[in-house]
């Protein structure tokens, strides 16, 4: 392979999205190769459609919604997004609470409704669905209907345990699922809850191991099974390794250790045979790894990005590079930005400002494409579904990922996260360059 044919596409604070000329491999020590190891297939990159990013997109003009469109969705074109989230009811960043049936005593799902959704999230899916028709979706929840919890609040409490509520909760996923197909959207998997281990102010629910070891195995499971679902029931989206526990008795909260919450639930056979795979957020990332090591066999996924404070600066941008190859290092087949769209500043309906991959401004209509939406691109776009993780070596180690797509191109994506220049060198696979990487610039090379 000659230079010509190496493409190098480089961001920095300075510039976006630049094309680079590599150059002769220097004679370095500083050098990247690859290990002829594999890790696992990854499934995609994407984010999450949430009411107020539709709400954003709604107050520009349809010209300029399109082009965001494009460029997160298009198969050729932008992020090329293919593997993305949707709450099931309210989230933190949707204009206020609500679930799927506020209807007391409703164990029949009889009222059951997504006619909500009509309103922001489904005409959001629709238009990504438009670009992108192979859309992997998945689902959870923040909360369960008030009448289901205990004490009836929309944030913290906790699911009751009485068999006709954990009859009814079953057949709510499984209501969602089907209203969902008759819109033509397909869900593919179901998380049980976001962040069981979170007592929010905004749409929560803290969960036990034992709920949800009895919640898989005993209906849940059972009922996906017995409707042949095509929706895939995953363990997730946990967000710690120790995570809370409450006595159903006293009250009392306690931490638990990783064994007793995540093995609780997958060394019971008969609700891991249910479980298709692992979702992971925030500090999750603590347990990743372990669970990869002792469950080769499940599938994992980072479900959420952690969120910056609005700011949407370089300095995070490079922290979420460090949380992404994190993520993808022990084991994760995909990763899921949070809001890919907001308005400035960033803040939710419960008053917390997070970051956004893209920033609208209804006032003045300017579109502004933040520094993580660069660095999501330069992953998502290059990166194709199926593609294998490979292993790699040398002292650019720690601030590189390797690919190898189904078509055989091999990308590097690489972080030069200091404040100053610094040459990279790829050695191997017959194969050799060099690049002088700018300041605190992402870098993907497709060989």
């Amino acid at each position: 392979m000659t230079l010509e044919n190496i493409r190098w596409i480089g961001t920095a604070p300075d510039a976006a999205w630049t094309d680079n000329a590599v150059m002769a491999a220097a004679s370095s020590e500083d050098t990247l190769a690859l290990t002829g190891e594999r890790g696992q297939n990854i499934g995609g990159f994407g984010g999450c459609f949430n009411e107020l990013g539709w709400i954003a997109l709604s107050r520009i003009e349809p010209a300029a919604r399109e082009r965001v469109l494009r460029d997160l969705f298009h198969p050729q074109l932008g992020c090329k997004f293919n593997y993305c989230r949707l709450p099931i009811g309210a989230n933190d960043y949707a204009l206020d609470w609500y679930s799927c049936n506020e209807t007391d005593g409703d164990y029949a799902m009889e009222k059951f409704s997504i006619d909500r959704d009509k309103l922001y999230l489904l005409p959001y899916i629709k238009k990504a669905l438009e670009y992108r028709a192979d859309l992997t979706l998945y689902a959870s929840p923040w909360s369960p209907p008030t009448w289901m919890k205990e004490p009836r609040v929309y944030n913290y409490g906790k699911l009751r345990m009485e068999p006709e509520v954990l009859k009814a909760y079953a057949l709510y996923f499984k209501k969602f699922v089907k209203a969902y197909e008759q819109e033509g959207i397909r869900i593919r998997q179901i998380h049980i809850q976001n962040e069981p281990f979170a007592d929010q102010k905004f749409p929560s629910c803290l969960w036990t191991g034992e709920q949800y070891r009895v919640f898989i195995r005993d209906y849940l499971g059972p009922l996906f099974q017995k409707e042949n679902m095509a929706a895939e029931i995953w363990f997730g989206t946990l967000n710690g390794p120790t995570p809370m526990a409450m006595n159903p008795l006293t009250g009392a909260i306690t931490l638990q250790s990783y064994d007793a919450y995540v093995d609780h639930v997958l060394f019971d056979p008969e609700a891991r045979k249910y479980i298709k795979g692992v979702g992971y957020q925030w500090a999750g990332k603590y347990a990743i790894q372990r669970t990869h090591d002792s469950f080769p066999e499940l599938k994992l996924i980072q479900t959420e990005n952690e969120c910056g404070d609005g700011q949407n600066s370089w300095e995070y941008a490079r922290y979420v590079f460090d949380l992404i190859r994190h993520y993808l290092v022990n084991g994760a087949n995909a990763y899921i930005y949070w809001n890919m769209v907001l308005e400035p500043g960033g803040v939710s309906t419960w008053g917390w400002p997070q970051n956004s991959l893209i920033t609208i401004d209804a006032e003045t209509q300017k579109v502004i494409y933040n520094p993580e939406f660069y660095l999501m691109k330069h992953f998502s776009h290059f990166v194709a579904p199926g593609a294998a993780r490979l292993l790699t070596k040398g002292h650019w180690n720690s601030a590189s990922l390797a690919f190898e797509n189904p078509n055989g191109e091999i990308v590097l994506v690489v972080n030069n996260g200091v404040a100053y220049s610094r040459t990279f060198t790829f050695k191997g696979n017959q194969r050799a360059f060099s690049a002088e990487l700018r300041p605190y610039s992402f870098n993907t090379f497709v060989l």
